[in-house]
């Protein structure tokens, strides 16, 4: 597993990459990178601060409640404990919390849950491109991360790698950032396509 500055690389890089993509408009959205496991350690990146503008050092090392370890300079994202909650129930190397249009649309939708099925584009989301029905899970928006976090993981399937907060933006988890973003990429054009036909 990376170290600190290790981590505040590879999280300042990715910023900047959802930044160019509008996905993490100001300040919004947070990455994290699990550091260790026992115990639960994450890199996330620092609350209030430009994502498109971060450096290796504008991260904050967290446990496993989402609170910052002793004698960081930098204050973490209030969504902290929520990365901390998905690294610790999905055993997520690697957490995006970005702020995409088409998620927060098809929430509006399908509060319940947004299914999708027969695209091969759910093969980069780590699911069957046919006879596999995948339901991505939408959760109520709440300023509290034990109330979201409880909400995550009762809904919580392995081998659905997402999570819709509705009004607010989406969770997306993978063995490393790479992963992350490729099934965050590959998330964001199937939930396009799937209400695009749905509005005809």
């Amino acid at each position: 597993m990376p170290d600190l500055i290790t981590a505040g690389h590879a999280l300042a890089a990715e910023s900047a990459r959802y930044t160019a993509m509008g996905w993490m408009r100001g300040t919004s959205g947070n990455l994290s990178v699990t550091l260790g496991r026992d115990p639960l350690r994450l890199a996330v990146t620092a609350s209030g601060l430009d994502k498109g503008e971060l450096t290796a050092h504008d991260v904050v090392e967290i446990d496993g409640t989402g609170e910052a370890l002793p004698g960081q300079r930098l204050r973490p994202s209030a969504e902290a404990g929520l990365h901390a909650r998905i690294a610790a129930v999905a055993g997520a190397g690697a957490v995006v919390h970005l702020h995409m249009l088409a998620p927060v649309v098809a929430a509006e939708r399908w509060p319940g849950g947004i299914e999708l099925r027969d695209l091969e584009m759910l093969k980069g989301f780590g699911r069957r491109a046919h006879d596999d029905l995948v339901t991505v899970p939408v959760v109520p928006n709440s300023q509290d991360m034990t109330v979201l976090g409880d909400a995550f993981e009762a809904g919580f399937d392995p081998a659905t790698p997402a999570l819709v907060v509705a009004r607010h933006g989406v969770y997306v988890w993978g063995d490393d950032l790479l992963v992350a973003r490729h099934r965050a990429e590959c998330l964001e054009w199937l939930l396009r396509f799937t209400t695009a036909i749905a509005e005809g």
